[in-house]
């Protein structure tokens, strides 16, 4: 299971990862992802420590657990394969990029090269059933999401926390704003995006900040 949890995570993850294992947590999931259909892939659950380091982190964007339909989620909040039609969320989230920041996307709902550079796209929940939202909440993986906005806040100073959604915000307590930047609004979904998501501008107030601590901008 931790096969492609990079080494920079799983050293500071790894006490996590043990009370998880007392607790039966990773036999429950083994045994999910032998008799149901489980979201994402094995192999790509750690996606987002994969492509972001620790050392990397710049900003976090928060969901809540992976998309539940065939062929969506991909180990990255928010992000589907390339040439995979855009789920609603997502497609108002490069609306909001537009207005933004004046940036057209091509449509491609792939956000590794966000991840690339720094952005971390975390869940709080990394695991899902098929066609059942939340399905595995409440169930461990929180223990875990939690230690890694944690450790960010503990050894970090100068993160963007962008918390999109009520489950998101929850973990404004584990973050000093003091320390980082907390961006809160409504999650993107087509339920709640007109209640304060759109015009929240998070990608030109990520950038701002950025930069006058001195950090290389977000190519969005």
């Amino acid at each position: 299971m931790f096969t492609n949890l990079p080494r920079d995570w799983q050293e500071r993850l790894q006490p996590t990862i043990e009370k998880l294992r007392e607790r039966s947590f990773w036999k429950y999931i083994e045994k999910e992802y032998q008799q149901e259909t489980i979201y994402p892939r094995k192999d790509n659950v750690w996606k987002a420590f994969e492509l972001t380091s620790f050392s990397s982190v710049k900003v976090v964007i928060l969901g809540q657990d992976p998309y539940h339909q065939p062929g969506q989620a991909m180990g990255l909040s928010f992000s589907v394969p390339s040439k995979t039609a855009l789920p609603p969320s997502l497609k108002n989230i490069y609306k909001e990029l537009e207005k933004d920041c004046q940036i057209t996307h091509p449509g491609d709902g792939n956000l590794e090269p966000w991840a690339k550079q720094g952005v971390l796209l975390l869940n709080t929940v990394l695991t899902v059933r098929k066609g059942n939202a939340h399905s595995h909440k409440n169930k461990g993986w929180e223990v875990l999401t939690d230690e890694v906005i944690r450790l960010l806040n503990e050894e970090k100073k100068g993160v963007v926390f962008i918390l999109w959604g009520k489950a998101a915000q929850q973990k404004v307590q584990l973050i000093d704003e003091k320390k980082q930047l907390v961006i809160r609004a409504p999650h993107p979904s087509p339920l709640s995006a007109y209640r304060g998501f759109f015009g929240s501008r998070p990608f030109s107030r990520t950038n701002d900040f950025l930069v006058d601590k001195g950090n290389k901008p977000i190519e969005w």
